[in-house]
């Protein structure tokens, strides 16, 4: 811990929002650092209530601090790597560049997935794709009752999954397992058994990954970004999935990107096996997430 005085604060603020903008960064990321390096709330910030003379505690110095902006203006590193936390719905996640950093519009598939179920009932719930565990610990937070596999084919990401449900104290709720989805054959005791599978899988197709903005792809792991030609191989694989695992009634709940909800509700009724296929938007009104039932 160390500490400045107000006007060296707000002096290093001026410069950061300067090279932001010069650099086309959202200037809100620098008050999204400063919120969790000093402690400062948004209002404190906007009005720079902190008197010239007065003392600010800071977990590091404004040199270090300084440091750690010029990585992310010059090498496009997102701020959530260089901090190695990132804010996701009401709980914190320590995230790396083994991981996708978890998106805010993903959030709103806990609640789709808590608003359709019981909280009461002792399922078997699978996230597929589990990468910083964020779905597998927002369903275990959301259901208390329900029974979570979390599997993913990275065991980098596993760790920083497993880690991550250790700090937020729900280890005990979530079993960790390595798999290219479900095709180890230590999955195949619960086909027919599943309650649930939920999903954010890689749906980007493979051309456009690589003109994504270079805080994607310098950084975060191609291998949750990267859906195949059309971005729709890892899809595929979920609706075949499903149509195995899930129980009679089991609900099927992926991610999509724009666009592509016309040929995944075709992927879901070609496959035959599933019912009340709906597309659900997300709060910018876009066309987010896919749900279906196994028949």
């Amino acid at each position: 811990m160390t500490s400045t005085t107000g006007k060296s604060l707000w002096d290093w603020r001026k410069w950061a929002v300067k090279l932001a903008i010069e650099h086309h960064i959202d200037r809100y990321e620098v008050d999204w650092l400063l919120q969790r390096v000093a402690n400062l709330e948004p209002l404190t910030l906007r009005l720079e209530s902190i008197g010239e003379n007065e003392l600010v505690d800071l977990t590091m110095a404004l040199q270090g601090l300084s440091t750690l902006w010029l990585a992310r203006v010059n090498d496009r590193t997102p701020i959530q790597y260089l901090l190695g936390t990132t804010t996701w719905r009401d709980f914190e996640l320590v995230v790396s560049p083994a991981v996708l950093i978890p998106r805010p519009e993903t959030e709103l598939i806990i609640d789709i997935a808590s608003e359709r179920t019981s909280p009461t009932r002792n399922d078997i719930w699978f996230d597929l794709g589990t990468g910083s565990g964020a779905i597998a610990i927002g369903l275990a937070k959301a259901l208390p009752n329900t029974s979570i596999y979390a599997i993913d084919l990275s065991l980098e990401a596993l760790a920083i999954a497993k880690a991550n449900a250790i700090r937020l104290g729900v280890q005990n709720r979530i079993t960790f397992e390595q798999g290219n989805w479900l095709s180890s054959s230590l999955f195949a005791p619960f086909r027919q058994r599943v309650a649930a599978i939920v999903s954010n899988p890689p749906y980007i197709p493979s051309s456009d990954v690589l003109e994504l903005q270079p805080e994607v792809v310098n950084h975060e792991p191609h291998l949750a970004l990267d859906g195949g030609l059309d971005g729709l191989n890892s899809i595929r694989e979920l609706v075949d999935t499903g149509a195995e695992y899930l129980e009679h009634g089991g609900m099927l709940l992926m991610e999509m990107m724009l666009g592509q909800g016309d040929a995944v509700v075709d992927l879901l009724l070609k496959q035959g096996c599933y019912e009340q296929i709906e597309v659900i938007k997300d709060l910018a009104g876009i066309d987010r997430f896919v749900i279906a039932w196994r028949i």
